[in-house]
């Protein structure tokens, strides 16, 4: 494999070129040999992606969040590899060079369209509550919820991690290169050192009180006490360690080995213990959904049912607004109310109904009723923004009686599509929740926070909350990995990170695609205005930051800020187009 010598200002979005980024590598690392420049397919990407432009391609495509990643996938694809052989590689890599994101201590979401018999499966790799887990997880001796990073830090939030059965899971079913040899490229990098993006440097340096509670998290992030530095060259021999032992033994290593009672360990001994076992890890499973596919403008957009809340969200959003005409673009304060309440509707009925489906009774398809879905864009026919909203009351053969949930899940994760020669597509966004997730390390990554995505509340005025935690539970997630079809063939593939605001990223890049003909990196790049309870988040030093006194005067109020997607979406027809979120450090490459 190609080692990329990547940084600087083309990866956090910035108009540096190709050449400069390569000059930006450290240079002590360069001249021992460590990294090779920057190979002319990746030095055009980030050309590209600093201009504006779209990658095009014609054979194969993967866009991911950091250049390392994307080479590891793109290595695989240039050799025959399918889909699923890339994304094994490529969140191997990930776990290394962006572990704050995801990794094998976390879970993922799959969407995949299979080529040869025109069907889209969706994968489950979130992860389960432990047995021992109960609805009062996170409240304290009065009953009363934790204060969230009180309930994050430590092993309290640990899940069991899915994502190493996932990768499994998906080599087995689609792959057809040798599984070694996939996790070979990660391992090696993990052993001769990779140079610290500047992305990673500056997200340690502003959580070192928090990375600094566990001994071997401080021990790799802040070595002889100080925050890495970007450019600085991070080992991670113990993560080459636990691939190796991946590659060996396959998911056994993690479910029923070595590395699973490292797992437990590093948990049961935290500074806040956690309740994860070894049964926990023996029992769990991938698990197969049915897709949830919502039509909108000739178009089915298909992704992750629940415990995801992403696809029927973003299908109740398009579902709404798919009377009305969004031609006129994101400059017009009519278009943003129009979509702003359509998000707020959804949300709305998110909180009342989103959950595990293994453990209660959600209303997929009376959510995404076309009937319903008229009903509450009915809602949206008025000239100002909607006082107030509230769940509606679907169809469903089973009474519905949840009190709302106002669990908080916050940004990191990452998404990666990727398209391969045979026409398979992968769609998948992959999670350690919370940025660096529990803050607790075993045998090399970090472990997820992701039991923080339950209600920390278990009921509110004796009703309960679909969404609290029960021993085996997966925690609702907002992920929304999609891939979109015409006539049944794949169109786009594209999903982001973001927390709750995934919902609103991705339905947007959607729209920004669809009703107003942007190209794929247009789309991606759009500024942000997203609304889930009431304010409207506009993206700051943005084209849309103006729009702050339109919205103002429909009524909503307004929110500047930072709004830092990772979209990565990928356009398939007779070429390919890639294009990667300019907010993130990540790239598109074809073929």
């Amino acid at each position: 494999m190609r080692f990329i010598a990547i940084i600087c200002g083309v990866l956090l979005g910035g108009a540096a070129t190709a050449q400069q980024a390569a000059d930006a590598v450290a240079p002590e690392a360069a001249s021992a040999g460590r990294f090779e420049a920057i190979s002319p397919p990746v030095a055009a990407a980030l050309e590209a992606k600093a201009a504006g432009r779209p990658v095009k391609a014609q054979k194969w495509m993967v866009a991911a969040a950091n250049p390392h990643a994307v080479q590891a996938g793109a290595d695989v694809l240039a050799r025959g590899g399918t889909a699923a052989d890339a994304l094994v590689a490529v969140q191997a890599m990930l776990g290394l060079v962006e572990p704050q994101s995801s990794g094998l201590g976390g879970g993922a979401f799959l969407v995949w369209y299979d080529a040869a018999t025109g069907k889209v499966t969706t994968l489950d790799g979130r992860e389960t509550a432990p047995l021992a887990a109960t609805p009062r997880l996170f409240q304290d001796a009065d009953g009363e919820p934790l204060k969230f990073f009180d309930a994050v830090v430590g092993g309290l939030s640990v899940g069991t991690p899915g994502t190493p059965a996932l990768m499994a899971e998906v080599h087995a079913r689609w792959g057809n290169q040798d599984w070694q040899s996939l996790l070979t490229p990660a391992a090696e990098l993990a052993e001769a050192g990779f140079p610290v993006s500047p992305r990673l440097a500056e997200l340690v340096a502003g959580d070192v009180e928090r990375l600094s509670r566990a001994a071997d998290t401080a021990a790799y992030f802040l070595p002889e006490g100080a925050p890495i530095a970007a450019a600085a060259v991070l080992r991670n021999p113990a993560y080459a360690n636990t691939l190796r032992a991946f590659a060996k033994e396959g998911a056994a290593a993690f479910y029923g080995g070595e590395i699973g009672k490292q797992i437990v360990a590093a948990v049961q001994g935290a500074s806040q213990p956690g309740v994860l076992s070894e049964m926990d890890l023996a029992i769990y499973r991938v698990k197969e959904r049915a897709p949830v596919c919502a039509p909108y403008r000739g178009h089915e957009v298909c992704g992750m049912g629940p415990p995801s809340s992403g696809a029927v969200a973003v299908g109740q959003i398009l579902g709404m607004l798919e009377r009305f005409d969004l031609a006129a673009g994101p400059q017009d304060a009519e278009v943003l109310r129009l979509i702003g309440d359509a998000s707020r509707l959804a949300f709305a009925d998110r909180g009342r109904y989103l959950a595990d489906s293994d453990f209660v009774p959600v209303p997929v398809k009376g959510l995404l009723d076309r009937a319903y879905l008229k009903s509450r864009s009915d809602l949206l026919t008025g000239d100002d923004a909607l006082p107030e909203v509230a769940p509606g009351a679907p169809a469903f053969d089973h009474a519905l009686n949840w009190a709302d949930d106002q669990s908080i899940e916050l940004p990191s994760t990452s998404h990666v599509s990727i398209v391969d020669p045979m026409g398979n597509v992968a769609s998948m966004t992959t999670t350690i929740e919370n940025g660096f997730g529990s803050r607790v390390m075993a045998a090399g990554f970090l472990l997820n926070n992701e039991l923080t995505d339950f209600s920390f509340r278990s009921h509110v005025d004796g009703v309960p909350v679909a969404n609290r935690v029960e021993p085996g539970k997966r925690p609702r997630s907002s992920m929304a990995p999609t891939i979109v079809l015409k006539d049944g063939a794949p169109v786009l593939a594209v999903g982001s990170p973001g927390g709750s605001r995934i919902i609103g990223y991705v339905a947007g890049a959607i729209i920004a695609h669809l009703d107003w003909g942007m190209d794929v990196q247009q789309a991606v790049a759009a500024p942000h205005a997203v609304n889930r309870f009431g304010t409207f988040d506009l993206e700051e030093g943005s084209a849309i930051e103006p729009m702050a006194g339109p919205l103002q005067e429909l009524g909503f109020e307004t929110n500047l800020r930072a709004l830092t997607s990772g979209l990565h979406m990928v356009a398939i027809g007779e070429n390919l187009s890639g294009g990667a979120d300019p907010r993130r450090e990540g790239i598109a490459l074809g073929d």
